[in-house]
């Protein structure tokens, strides 16, 4: 199974409290907004509804309606999108592909196109920017948006949140949900709360009310692990939460306690980034079968034109070539090197990184699981003397 990472540095952590087909009545505001200068800002977090599934069913008329399963065949492969119909029998993303078809018999199969997925997702983007400039994508199927001040001159954020719906929805033939709120963190939780095909929209005088009876693990970073201890001392909802002192979270969970602290009073500073500098990107492949480590030179080949290709994008230049292998007993190994100058082709790209495997010393009958191809060490052009990684 292959898959590409583009990882980027970590980010700093309208009129109704409803969607257009409910409303709830209005509460005083929480005293948290009072002034706080977040109230002023509008936030529009923006999920395409099962997306690489619902462009299989865009674009495969015969695959509209059935319970579609965006994976590799194969014991190793996991779900990379599941289509609602096939979400419906516990079909989710990242779920190993054999137990999907467990759940799912008469699901259809189909191999991923990451490249026709990027295409779309940037025929997505270009609808965004018609409208604001802040554009802070998270994945190709997702992103937040500042719109406090739009280029369309719409009144409200809700207003520019159902253009942009509907600009997806006649353009490129799918749906989007779409949350919109006084911040980001607010945001993102009001997009999935009518998925698929929702708008669902916090204004700042509702999010007490909208907080309070949430269970914890809808706050981001709240898992199995926090939720448990979060219980122990008898926290279960966001309103339980809010009633705990700052310093009796710090004390249990660090300086993410603070973080909880804030979140629970829908307190989020964090702006809308719209460009974060790339720091690395790799392609990888687990195999079906473990293989020996000569085995694994036309993998490599292949990865290393595929993170190429990824780079391609990138206005910087990649320093350092990574090469990453996992053991069959799960070890990882990585080797890297920082050439003089920057690999300029496709084919130095896979030279240096052959060159990375021959620096692995393990047993003769060692095998692997998995090899990974990547670049990092991004800097931009007009701070690097040597010839660039994009050349024009």
């Amino acid at each position: 199974m292959r898959f590409s990472v583009i990882e980027k540095p970590p980010m700093r952590a309208d009129t109704t409290f409803s969607c257009p087909s409910g409303r709830l009545a209005p509460s005083k505001p929480a005293s948290v907004y009072h002034g706080h200068k977040m109230a002023q800002r509008k936030i529009v977090h923006v999920d395409m509804d099962a997306f690489y599934a619902s462009v299989e069913q865009r674009d495969d008329p015969g695959l509209r309606g059935k319970p579609v399963v965006v994976a590799w065949r194969g014991k190793r492969s996991v779900v990379c999108a599941a289509s609602y119909e096939a979400r419906r029998f516990g079909v989710r993303s990242a779920m190993a592909a054999s137990r999907a078809e467990r759940l799912c018999p008469d699901a259809v199969f189909v191999p991923p196109d990451f490249a026709r997925y990027r295409g779309v997702s940037r025929a997505v983007r270009e609808i965004f920017l018609r409208h604001t400039d802040v554009v802070e994508p998270l994945s190709l199927d997702e992103a937040y948006l500042d719109v406090t001040v739009n280029k369309t001159g719409l009144a409200t954020a809700t207003k520019v949140a159902c253009a942009i719906r509907q600009q997806i929805r006649d353009e490129l033939h799918l749906t989007a949900s779409a949350g919109v709120a006084p911040n980001k963190f607010l945001a993102k939780i009001a997009s999935d709360w009518r998925k698929p095909d929702g708008l669902f929209v916090i204004q700042p005088s509702q999010v007490e009310d909208f907080l309070t009876p949430l269970p914890v693990e809808r706050i981001p970073g709240v898992g199995k692990v926090t939720a448990s201890k979060l219980a122990r001392i008898a926290v279960r909802t966001v309103g339980d939460l809010r009633a705990r002192s700052p310093a009796e979270l710090q004390s249990l969970f660090g300086r993410y306690g603070l973080r909880l602290y804030e979140l629970a009073r829908g307190i989020d500073e964090n702006p809308v980034v719209s460009e974060r500098a790339t720091k690395s990107i790799s392609s990888e492949d687990t195999f079906e079968e473990d293989v020996l480590l000569e085995e694994t030179e036309s993998v490599i080949r292949r990865l290393a034109q595929h993170t190429w290709n990824s780079s391609r994008n990138e206005a910087r230049t990649a320093r350092t070539v990574v090469l990453k292998l996992k053991t069959d007993d799960f070890r990882i190994l990585t080797r890297s090197l920082t050439p003089d100058a920057p690999p300029g082709s496709c084919e130095e790209l896979t030279d240096i990184a052959l060159s990375l495997r021959d620096r692995v010393q393990m047993g003769p009958g060692q095998k692997f699981r998995l090899v990974g191809v990547g670049l990092s060490n991004f800097r931009d052009p007009d701070l690097d003397p040597e010839p660039s990684l994009f050349p024009g």
